[in-house]
């Protein structure tokens, strides 16, 4: 939903961006509902599969630390059509899978060459600098988060009709055509960095990194609760379609179209933009971990009160809540880090997306193990003690803050 204060050439603008991170997120996000699926096919336990989804995140994660904090030293264009062409490739050698630990490390592939939502949030950001940081980042965020949705759906009614295989195949001609129309559309000198960044050489952008999560205590204190709040989503969705699939017993149509279920998400997010522009940072950051726990307290009930309407019921309000609450803080700590140098903000996207996404990672494999051994009330538990603990991150009181340390900058 572009916002109405937009001039044309710049919804168009939101509009592309916003679409490119959609496209290239969802690939990220595709595994989910074709678990049980995939492991049937390949003869093994629904939870050996945890692992595809688990390297897909940390291959994310590694992407991310590697490859983003080139933004603030080189064209993204051209690294934007670049991880796009890869992405394709990979997503296609995911179809042709003929194991499990192939689809694991095609898996990986997909992630380390996805980061392009964490280039194309500084680049929307500085072509729109009026508007306001908090209702940039959330109007392209809830593009994207209309792609990732959508894709669980699509995912799951796609593998039902022509098996698990035809989603990364299809994924793989969307991931080649956008990288087509971005290479036509997306003015060439649009992704440029100043003159003065380029002569900052790759090693040294990489060996900022640690300096400006040191030496400034907003941006440790974001990326922390980013990552513990990472842990709760990871173990959520991933043992979500193993719910749906042992204890509901649905199809992989079904399971997907949960997907559609937390699109109220996508709506939330401009809000959480003005949200983070108006009120303090600790209240900006609190709040949407709170609707976290809130979610959390909910889904409990659709796991373990049968399989009946009421369980339904609890089930499908706690995904919205967990969601709209996930989400929405994404864009609370995006826009309050994004509060600090220009120069930096692809260097601490990549600090925040990292851990975000080992977060999410470990929540993976943790939940999947813990499903195994405890089912759902461990499950439960585990992210809502995840989500308490970035809750406590979040409102730790706020020294002054230092000024990142300029030979941490340049």
């Amino acid at each position: 939903m572009l916002d109405s204060t937009l001039t044309r050439p710049g919804r168009r603008r939101i509009a592309l961006l916003a679409a490119a991170g959609a496209v290239t997120a969802a690939n990220v996000y595709l595994n989910q509902p074709l678990l049980g699926e995939a492991a049937r096919s390949f003869g093994v336990a629904p939870d050996v599969l945890g692992y595809v989804p688990t390297a897909t995140q940390l291959g994310y994660a590694a992407g991310i630390a590697l490859l983003v904090p080139a933004g603030d030293l080189r064209d993204r264009r051209r690294l934007i059509l670049a991880l796009g062409a890869g992405s394709s490739l990979a997503l296609a050698a995911a179809a042709a899978a003929p194991t499990a630990l192939w689809l694991a490390v095609a898996g990986l592939v997909i992630g380390v060459l996805s980061p392009i939502p964490q280039l194309v949030a500084p680049l929307a950001v500085a072509l729109e600098k009026d508007l306001g940081t908090g209702r940039v980042v959330g109007l392209v965020q809830s593009g994207l988060l209309v792609g990732v949705l959508a894709s669980r759906t699509y995912a799951g009614a796609l593998a039902s009709a022509a098996g698990w295989r035809w989603v990364f195949a299809v994924s793989a001609a969307g991931t080649a055509l956008l990288t087509w129309v971005l290479r036509k559309a997306l003015p060439r000198d649009a992704a440029a960095p100043a003159p003065e960044r380029r002569t900052l050489g790759y090693r040294a952008a990489l060996a900022s990194l640690p300096g400006l999560f040191a030496h400034d205590r907003l941006v440790r204190r974001v990326t922390l609760s980013g990552l513990l709040v990472g842990v709760s989503f990871g173990a959520f969705w991933t043992v979500l379609t193993y719910l749906l699939d042992e204890h509901y017993h649905y199809g992989s149509t079904r399971i997907g179209l949960f997907g559609l279920v937390a699109a109220a998400s996508a709506l939330v997010s401009p809000s959480a933009g003005r949200l983070a522009d108006r009120l303090g940072r600790r209240g900006a950051l609190a709040l949407p971990v709170c609707v976290v726990l809130a979610g959390w307290a909910l889904l409990y009930p659709g796991g373990t009160g049968g399989t009946g309407p009421l369980a339904l019921v609890w089930l499908t309000a706690g995904v919205v809540v967990l969601d709209v609450g996930t989400w929405s803080q994404q864009v609370v700590c995006q826009t309050s880090l994004f509060t600090r140098e220009p120069a930096v903000h692809s260097r601490l996207n990549t600090l925040y997306f990292a851990l975000r996404f080992l977060g999410i990672a470990a929540g993976s494999l943790t939940g999947a193990r813990l499903w195994a051994q405890g089912g759902w009330p461990a499950v439960c538990a585990a992210g809502a003690v995840a989500a308490a603990l970035g809750l406590l991150v979040a409102v730790t009181p706020e020294r002054t803050a230092r000024t990142p340390d300029t030979r941490c900058v340049t």
